[in-house]
């Protein structure tokens, strides 16, 4: 087995970094306020973005900027710009999606850590060998390889070749992310951060003579979604992942909940550091599996690692999220004298109503909400006001960064 592999989380806001750093990712990707994937999310301008590296890099971790976009030729000299801006803030490494932008980096910042992003479509070893050789360290593999191609690229190409893999999260019906659908129905095009996920809207067919009669393409009444992929989840599948020789197990996810971050990073990471702790005596915990049940996802799969990914990939009903579990409060302090946690709210919380408090390195654990006191230790009956602070009693230990959810 070659080393523990890094777990790598989103990063889409200063909230979520933090949540993702508290929760166990040895790194974040994130994007600065151009030229980056998932331009809806909130994103980082250039003091917030030096805050999140200092941050980072305070705490032992590394932050990979995303540079992904496929700029056209009258952005160039933005581009030139918003990298001379950004390496001075030092992040660990460039993700990059065109080769124009890879060119550019290696010119302006001889350097700099570049990372290859899945937008390239790198399906095998020699493709590998050849960005490795124009100066990449890392190859962000494309989605849609199996397990097994994954093993072969692995034992084929150079030991200090990284190799970054999905493991969780959305998943796109074109070949890795190039999509022209965003662009054709609304003008907003996928291949520069803008995607208005169409693959995600309810179809129905027409005949040319009866436009006012559509008939679903099958057999669902809502419609059919045969563009709509499921969601990735390899969590029951650790072992195979780690045995790969995977470098980096990559979370997608930068414009889901700060909730969604924690969550699916502090899973991960037990699943990872118990498997690599005894790997002769791991067995999966299934409630591991019930811990990303409660974040807001759509049908889980396992993608192209192992299935028919016509049966285990695509939604054939309605493709809506199953939602997540209320993120009730996050933690501010705990008395151990008077078994006490101080918290501050995030949506409606109730006395006498039962809870979890979710902590990095486990579990949920059950408790009571119970005896709630607001800042200035008076009874209420519940905290309906965002980020208002109360108090209540805990039966176990609690940090700073807890969560209290529904």
């Amino acid at each position: 087995m070659r080393n523990k592999p890094e777990l790598l989380s989103p990063a889409g806001s200063m909230e979520k970094l933090k949540a993702a750093l508290l929760y166990g990712a040895d790194a974040v990707y994130l994007a600065g306020t151009a030229f980056g994937m998932r331009s809806a999310a909130a994103n980082f301008n250039e003091e917030e973005l030096a805050s999140a590296i200092a941050l980072a890099h305070q705490s032992g971790k590394r932050v990979y900027l995303t540079v992904n976009t496929m700029p056209r030729e009258e952005e160039y000299p933005s581009l030139l710009s918003f990298l001379s801006c950004v390496s001075a803030l030092g992040p660990d490494a460039y993700i990059i999606g065109d080769l124009g932008v890879f060119s550019c980096v290696r010119r302006m910042l001889p350097d700099a850590e570049i990372h290859v992003s899945t937008q390239m479509s790198c399906v095998s070893s020699e493709a590998a060998r050849m960005w490795h050789s124009l100066g990449a360290k890392r190859i962000v593999l494309a989605r849609e390889l199996t397990l097994s191609e994954i093993r072969s690229i692995r034992e084929t190409v150079p030991e200090d070749v990284e190799l970054e893999v999905f493991i969780h999260g959305s998943m796109c019906v074109s070949y890795s992310g190039r999509c022209l659908l965003s662009n054709y129905f609304t003008g907003r095009d996928g291949n520069r951060g803008q995607c208005a996920q169409p693959c995600r809207w309810n179809y129905r067919l027409t005949e040319e003579f009866r436009p006012d009669d559509p008939v679903p393409v099958e057999e669902t009444a809502d419609g059919t979604f045969i563009m709509s992929s499921k969601d990735l989840c390899m969590i029951e599948h650790i072992p195979e992942l780690v045995q790969a020789g995977i470098d980096s197990f990559k979370i997608e996810g930068r414009m889901k909940s700060a909730y969604y971050t924690a969550v699916v990073t502090n899973s991960y990471r037990i699943a990872i550091d118990r498997y690599c702790s005894d790997p002769e005596g791991y067995r999966f915990d299934p409630v591991l599996l019930e811990e990303l049940e409660s974040v807001s996802h759509r049908e889980y799969a396992t993608g192209y690692f192992f299935d028919r990914t016509d049966k285990n990939a695509q939604t054939v009903s309605a493709p809506g999220y199953l939602r997540e579990k209320a993120y009730l409060a996050v933690a501010t302090g705990y008395d151990p004298e008077t078994g006490r946690a101080s918290f501050l709210q995030r949506n409606k919380v109730v006395n006498e109503t039962d809870a979890e408090l979710l902590s990095p390195g486990q579990p949920g654990r059950k408790l009571r909400v119970s005896d709630m006191r607001d800042a200035e230790g008076c009874p209420i009956p519940s905290a309906p006001h965002p980020f208002q602070a109360f108090s209540v009693p805990v039966p176990f230990p609690v940090r700073e960064g807890d969560i209290l959810r529904s």
